[in-house]
């Protein structure tokens, strides 16, 4: 293991809590919509990502940008995956919310139109999407469906299922991004329907998947000073249609410009293993 990283964790840490009050104070510029996305999304943290703010009010509010933070090298193959079956591919974003996500996508050369349904919770920033390359729609893929290639389902709305819906458009190559979590009280799925992801018809052929695993209080066991956090296990599957049956998986593709939250999340994640293997020596933290 390498954690020469770590040599830089004092100033890191302090330019990271740093960036973190401009998003809690609202001077960071994500709170601005007049401004270009490639602006807005600089310097976010993860925690920015992760946690919603405290003055978000879930009765009114979804997440504050996402539900999830995303990993570029992801959206980088979700992209490749929409330009293996269509030289000019279309991705649809079923459940565009704010345009986050979908904007992210955009960015790796595809043409994104995401649908909005006015049902849905809005995002506290309620718009977070590229006004250049993203194309926001009201409705939904039962109502107001696109020509597409790839379908990008990512956290359908607890207790809808759009899968039927989807299903009959006959993209190229669907997407679903999930969680298998489920409210401990309720046992309400926290995305979707059992059914959603699973009952798909045989013309629809996993080809490839892959997780992303967030431990509790990934934040709290580095610095003690922020929020805690639930554990969570997102998804990623994607299936393709009959003639496209014997697509490859595609490998990442490296290297990439990581987004700025990746940072955090590297460094987390290299301080936790860096605990862990010290207590496995049995040295005293």
């Amino acid at each position: 293991m390498n954690f020469e990283l770590l040599r830089e964790m004092d100033s890191f840490s302090e330019e990271m809590l740093n960036r973190i009050i401009a998003f809690q104070t609202k001077e960071h510029a994500a709170w601005n919509s007049q401004l270009p996305f490639a602006q807005r999304i600089q310097e976010l943290t993860l925690h920015d990502l992760v946690l919603s703010h405290p003055q978000r009010d879930p009765k009114l509010c979804g997440p504050t940008i996402a539900h999830y933070a995303p990993r570029r090298d992801e959206m980088w193959r979700i992209a490749a995956y929409a330009r293996a079956v269509a030289s000019d591919p279309v991705v649809c974003e079923l459940h565009a919310r704010n345009g986050f996500l979908g904007s992210l996508l955009a960015r790796e050369n595809v043409r994104v139109i995401g649908l909005r349904d006015p049902r849905t919770k809005p995002n506290q920033i309620a718009d977070f999407y590229d006004n250049e390359h993203y194309d926001m729609r009201s409705g939904t893929i039962a109502q107001n469906a696109p020509v597409f290639d790839l379908a990008f389902s990512a956290w359908m709305p607890s207790g809808e299922n759009h899968t039927p819906a989807l299903l009959a458009c006959r993209p190229k190559i669907v997407v679903y991004v999930y969680t298998e979590h489920a409210d401990p009280i309720s046992l309400q799925p926290q995305t979707g329907t059992t059914e959603a992801f699973t009952q798909l018809s045989s013309d629809y052929k996993l080809i490839d998947q892959w997780q992303d695993v967030r431990p509790a209080d990934f934040f709290k066991e580095v610095w003690p000073d922020l929020t805690g956090n639930l554990a969570e296990t997102r998804i990623t599957r994607v299936y393709a249609r009959t003639e496209f049956h014997n697509l490859a998986p595609i490998a990442s593709a490296a290297p990439l410009a990581h987004y700025d939250w990746e940072k955090d999340l590297q460094m987390a994640s290299l301080a936790l293993e860096a605990k862990q293997f010290l207590k496995q020596r049995g040295i005293a933290l």
